[in-house]
């Protein structure tokens, strides 16, 4: 009997009843092995959200040119522009919130609403006939779509320690998969009357609305995500300096450099995020994580919404100088982008970031 107290811990942690977070850790000294199937859950999910950031950018030139909001060619970026950055916006405004609703109610709740939010807006969205419609309804999807910052909570608590850093590398991945996916979902399926008139004739759903159909197929992946989650458990700055370079190049060589430029630049931004992923959540108690998620969430999306508005200022506006001395047209822009990489490099010297100490 002495042998056996002795083998028992000394610091035995105390579950309370009707606690889902007692649940959760004692779910997870249970298990033993790779957790695929938490895994696979929060790919899914977070593909399911980042779908529809990315999915417009190909086809909203057009479509903006197609509500006859702009007076001239050139101010198309402008509306453009409002239109990309009011999913952020909309994001900044209530991540906060959503992290407090995930500690007060659960991971779960939230994200099966945001799933829900985006089966709803995306599809109101590609169903858009003017520019207002368009604004609001990015806006709504992405106030209402608040399950970032609640699944990277989840992927620190549903996995032992020696898994934690797979779990938030599988968000960072799913969420890069998604800005990559996304954009050529929207530019291969936009427009299907014209690019496919022998599937899609002009008088049909999607002649009237030639920019339903990426979004449908988004929406109808959501709503799959939606059912199935019902039974859940910077290198940077000379890529970005490449870009304006390689735009001179055409043909093979062109589609080569662009694509490798690209990957390289994902798979450094993903390394990057998961690393802040790990020290954001490690930082805080597990009841105050979904808060601190949503203040990230907030600050991010923040810097997002601003981010298409200036984007599409700044290109507007470079593309009225392209004979100028310094950095001519869209050169300015990566000239521009650039700096703010260096202040984001800059900022993760001491004493700006100091490294969580246990």
């Amino acid at each position: 009997m002495e042998e056996d107290k002795c083998k028992e811990p000394l610091l035995k942690k105390k579950y309370y009843e009707n606690c889902s977070g007692c649940k959760v850790e004692q779910l997870k000294e249970t298990k033993r092995g790779l957790p695929i199937r938490e895994l696979v859950s929060i790919w899914i999910v977070v593909l399911c959200t980042s779908l529809p950031i990315s999915s417009l950018f190909p086809f909203l030139y057009f479509m903006i040119r197609d509500f006859h909001i702009a007076k001239r060619e050139e101010d198309i970026g402008y509306y453009a522009g409002y239109v990309g950055s009011s999913f952020m916006l909309g994001r900044a405004l209530t991540s906060v919130f959503w992290g407090i609703m995930a500690d007060r109610y659960g991971r779960k709740p939230v994200i099966i609403f945001g799933t829900i939010s985006v089966v709803i807006f995306n599809t109101l969205f590609g169903l858009s006939v003017n520019f207002w419609i368009a604004i609001t309804t990015r806006f709504l999807l992405g106030s209402l779509n608040g399950l970032l910052g609640p699944i990277k909570a989840y992927a620190t608590e549903i996995f032992r320690d020696e898994h934690q850093a797979l779990g938030l590398s599988t968000v960072s991945t799913a969420w890069g998969i998604g800005l990559i996916i996304g954009p050529a979902l929207g530019g291969f399926l936009a427009q299907p009357a014209e690019k496919y008139p022998n599937l899609f004739s002009k008088d049909s759903l999607f002649g009237k609305f030639p920019y339903f159909l990426p979004c449908l197929c988004i929406s109808i992946f959501a709503l799959v995500v939606t059912i199935a989650t019902f039974w859940l458990p910077i290198l940077a700055i000379p890529l970005l300096t490449s870009y304006s370079y390689i735009a001179l190049l055409s043909g093979f060589s062109l589609a080569l450099l662009i694509n490798c430029a690209s990957v390289m630049k994902n798979v450094l931004s993903v390394s990057i995020v998961t690393g802040l992923f790990l020290l954001q959540n490690r930082a805080v108690d597990q009841d105050q994580r979904g808060a601190a998620n949503g203040i990230a969430m907030t600050a991010m999306s923040l810097f997002k919404a601003a981010g298409p508005a200036g984007g599409g200022a700044i290109f507007a506006w470079a593309q009225k100088r392209q004979d100028a001395v310094f950095f001519p047209g869209d050169q300015m822009v990566f000239f521009i982008l650039n700096v703010v990489e260096l202040i984001g490099v800059l900022m993760t010297f001491k004493p700006l970031l100091v490294p969580y100490r246990e």
